[in-house]
């Protein structure tokens, strides 16, 4: 399973944008990000703002063994 500071950099590298361009669509200093994509430490608030400044969108789910997603 990819953690989701790879799966921020595949986003960019898909969306053809570096990830100093990303924290400056953030409003952060690529230092102050790249300290957050190393501690893993994203919140979910902040997981929804990288899928805005990038055109996408984030999904937070549980799926339960029965198929259901809560």
């Amino acid at each position: 399973m990819m953690t989701i500071s790879e799966q921020i950099k595949i986003l960019c590298v898909r969306q053809n944008i570096s990830l100093a361009e990303l924290a400056r669509r953030l409003g952060k200093s690529p230092q102050s990000f790249n300290s957050k994509m190393k501690k893993e430490s994203f919140t979910i608030g902040e997981l929804e703002k990288i899928a805005e400044v990038t055109g996408s969108s984030f999904a937070r789910n549980f799926i339960l063994a029965n198929g259901e997603i809560v």
